[in-house]
This record gives structure tokens, sequence and C-alpha cells, in this order.
């Protein structure tokens, strides 16, 4: 789970709360409240960053961490250790996406696409240029991967890869689990060095080519690509470059995987950490690939 267990019935001020992969102990804890109180009208947003600028809470290229806090601070108040102020408006974190975008019309079905990998013209995998096609990106998945779309939490990159003006598939990477047995053992990390060094893992959260697409090899070579490009992307977004990728559970995954013995096909992970379908499962990924440090 990505959320650690939180010691809720302890007051020891010498033992820290784990949330979002950070501990908090008794005097932030405080903290927290005093900043909460002392200024009524402050909605959450503002919250988040008054309390990272205060905790100096930031990723490594000195951004805050305004969403992690967000999170955090939410799962506090429903645990009773802080009372926020009533949110202003409705969200939709963790709830389904509904098709709610403008791009609904071009996420229509379209003609199969039946061609060599190497007969595509103008192949790229490349990163979401603007809202429009995050709205299109959403679609996509929401419509065609077995999963759906939920909003993922912490850092994300988005891609499309695309033939001309046509897109072919879509992939989306996010922030680690914050555990995941079969991750822990194949690393071989300690729990120090998990807690140090998670957000150099990364994970590929949905992998979809669309259900028209028949392109054989397409998988394969996107997969190449995303793996030249992805630390390069994350390093101009984030400030850091992440070192390993967790493959998709995606069922053509899952076969390009075990023809290649990178998986064991007798063993399960439990579900995603983003699913509709509550028994889902998905062969365990132990196969972690690594990615290039320097292009």
């Amino acid at each position: 789970s990505y959320r650690a267990q939180i010691p809720r019935s302890t007051t020891s001020k010498s033992v820290p709360m784990l949330n979002c992969g950070r501990p908090f102990i008794e005097q932030e804890m405080q903290l927290i409240r005093a900043i909460i109180a002392e200024d009524p009208t402050r909605h959450r947003f503002a919250l988040s960053k008054v309390v990272c600028e205060r905790l100096h809470w930031r990723r490594a290229n000195g951004q805050l961490k305004d969403m992690s806090c967000r999170v955090a601070m939410l799962r506090m108040h429903r645990d009773g250790l802080i009372r926020l102020p009533a949110p202003r408006r409705r969200h939709y974190n963790g709830t389904l996406h509904r098709r709610r975008t403008a791009q609904a019309a071009q996420a229509e079905p379209e003609l199969p696409v039946v061609a060599r990998v190497d007969a595509l013209p103008a192949l790229q995998v490349r990163p979401l240029a603007d809202q429009r096609e995050a709205q299109l990106w959403r679609e996509y998945v929401d419509r065609y991967h077995y999963l759906g779309y939920t909003p993922q939490p912490g850092a994300q990159q988005r891609y499309l890869v695309t033939s001309g003006r046509q897109v072919l598939a879509v992939l989306g990477f996010g922030a680690s689990a914050w555990k995941a047995a079969p991750r822990d053992r194949s690393i071989g990390w300690s729990v120090a060095q998990r807690e140090a060094r998670l957000h150099l893992v990364v994970n590929n959260a949905r992998f979809l080519i669309l259900p028209w697409v028949q392109v054989r090899n397409l998988a394969s070579t996107v997969l190449a690509r995303i793996s030249r490009r992805l630390p390069d992307d994350w390093q101009a977004r984030y400030g850091y470059r992440p070192l390993l990728w967790r493959p998709s559970c995606s069922p053509a995954l899952r076969r390009y995987q075990l023809s290649r013995g990178q998986l064991d096909p007798r063993r399960t992970d439990p579900r995603p950490r983003q699913t509709r379908c509550p028994q889902a499962t998905c062969v365990a990924q132990e196969g972690y690939l690594a990615l290039p440090a320097q292009t």
C-alpha cells in the first residue's frame, strides 16, 4: 500500500507517524495545527503551500511537494489528527473519470490500422503537449484500458504514441508504490534504503495500444524508445533521473515478458493501486528494467 500504517493511538514524541513516505513527529503535527489555526480563511491548497515551506518539504528540483502534502493532510484529517477547513469545491481524486472531457468525440473507435512497425510513417513517442492532449489521453484510458482511468498521485509523466497525426497508443508513468514485496525482494534493499531511494523507481501505470491498432512488434518498439527518453523527461520535470521502472501489467506486456523469462507465471501480485475491479490481480513484476544513466 502507498500509505504506511499510522500508529493512531500513540502520542509519543519519539514515534513519528508516516504519511506519503514522510515521517511526521509530534512537533511537526503541532506546527501544522498552528498553521491551520493562524488564518481561518486559508483554503486547503494554500495551507499545503505554507506547510511545505515551513517543513522544508521539497522535491529534488526544489519545488514544493504540495500535492503530497495535501494527500497527507487529508489523511490526517480523516484520522482525526488535524481539522482542515471544508473544501471549497468538489474534487475528483480517487473517483472514476466518467468521460467528462471535451475530447470524447475524438476518442471514438477508428478504422483498423494494420501495418508493419517499420512501415509506419513518422512514428513518435512523445510527452503530452497541452491540456487538450491530456484530456484525450484520459478518454482513451478510461474507455479502452482494462483498469480504466483514475487520477494518479505523486510524480508522473504521460505519453502519446503517434504516426503522423494518428494516435496509436498511450503510456503513463507515475510514482512507485510505497511497499511491494516482489519489487523489494528483487531489488534487495533495506527499509531505510527504500525510504531514501524509492523516488528513483517509477511505475508504468498505464500502457494501452488502442484496440483497432494491429501493428506487430509495436509494443517492444515503444518500450525501447520510452526507456531511452523517460530519464531525460523526468529530469527536466522533477530534477532527478529515475534508475528503474516497473513495466505495466497489461496482458500484452505479460506475454512479452513471459516469453523472455522475466516473470514467474505461477505468481501474482495484489491488485494494482488504481483499479476499478476490487478482485483484479496481475502477474508479479519481478523483471525491473534499468534506465540509462545519461543519453
